[in-house]
Parts: structure tokens; C-alpha cells; sequence
């Protein structure tokens, strides 16, 4: 097997594991979507999840302010609306309106679910002690949401640069884990 060096800069690729989400946010009346790749499940029960949000990002603050948001899980089949939520910044527009998305009415949070997304997770944040040094917030999913008409769904996960992978067959192993 020949071994080259690879660039850092590249590392991110190899490592992102989940698949790319859709965070929403909301703060006096106005619901914000920013697309977030950057984040790590970090307990079972209660489900916790770290996030990275750049404080360059317009959802930082009204993460920081509001401290809830909702993570919404999409298909592959809105892979453009993903990416183009990426591209743009909620401080400029309404993404729900200009990328067509449905923001329904969460149960616990104030921030919305997105319904063409498949899976959503309304969250709270627990812990915010790395978010001015490393923008990471802790956050505690406080009741989650799945469309159980959607089987297998195929997910979108971003290997950097512009490039995505998409989720393929399902494979069972022995586990211990439950």
C-alpha cells in the first residue's frame, strides 16, 4: 500500500461523520435556517449534540440570545435547498421564503421544524462555556420528531469543498449496542 502525505486542510472530509442538517433559529418573530455540517452526538439519554456555529454566522447570536434551536434532518432529495442555505445569509433574506421551505410550529422551542425534512430535533442549549473561544455550543434534544412514512431515507454528507456524499445501502452487524 503507497502512502502520500495528505493536505490538512482536506482532513475535514475524511472525518465528517453525520449528515448534513438544517439548523433553524428564532428570535422576535423572525425564523432563520443555516445549513451546519459541524457537530458531534455526545450522549444518549438525554440526547446531547456539540455544535460548531461560526460567530461570523447571522444564527450565532440568536443561538446565544434565544439558547434553543431546532436541528432538522433532510433527504437527499432537497440537496440544492441544503446547499443554498449555505450560500446565503439569514441576515440578508428570508431562506424560508426564498428556498421554499415550510416552518411548522415546534412543541418546546420557539424556533421551527422544517416539514419537508424527515427527521427534527428541537433543542436546548445546556452548555455554552466553549462558544466565545471555539463557537461550540452543547445542546440537549428536548423532543424529537421523525415522518414514519419516509423508510431508508438517504442522507447528504458534505466531504468539503463543494463535494457531498450520499448515504448508501444499510448494512447489520453484530452490536452490543442497543
Amino acid at each position: 500500500m503507497a502512502r502520500r502525505t495528505f493536505p490538512l486542510s482536506k482532513v475535514y472530509g475524511l472525518l465528517e461523520p453525520g449528515p448534513v442538517v438544517l439548523l433553524t433559529t428564532a428570535r422576535k418573530g423572525r425564523a432563520n435556517v443555516m445549513t451546519l455540517s459541524w457537530y458531534t452526538p455526545m450522549e444518549f439519554e438525554p440526547p446531547w449534540v456539540g455544535c460548531v456555529i461560526s460567530d461570523r454566522d447571522y444564527s450565532f447570536g440568536t443561538l446565544k440570545a434565544t439558547r434553543e434551536c431546532v436541528i432538522n434532518i433532510p433527504a437527499v432529495r432537497l440537496a440544492s435547498k441544503v446547499v443554498a442555505c449555505g450560500n446565503a445569509s439569514g441576515a440578508d433574506m428570508d431562506k424560508f421564503e426564498a428556498f421554499g421551505l415550510t416552518p411548522l410550529p415546534a412543541r418546546r422551542v420557539k424556533a421551527p421544524l422544517i416539514r419537508e425534512c424527515f427527521a427534527n430535533l428541537e433543542c436546548r442549549v445546556v452548555d455554552t462555556r466553549m462558544a466565545a473561544k471555539y463557537c461550540f455550543f452543547v445542546l440537549e434534544v428536548v423532543q424529537a420528531w421523525i415522518d414514519s412514512s419516509v423508510k431508508d431515507p438517504r442522507t447528504i454528507h458534505h466531504r468539503g469543498k463543494g463535494a457531498f456524499m450520499v448515504a448508501g445501502r444499510t448494512i447489520k452487524l453484530p452490536s452490543r449496542m442497543r
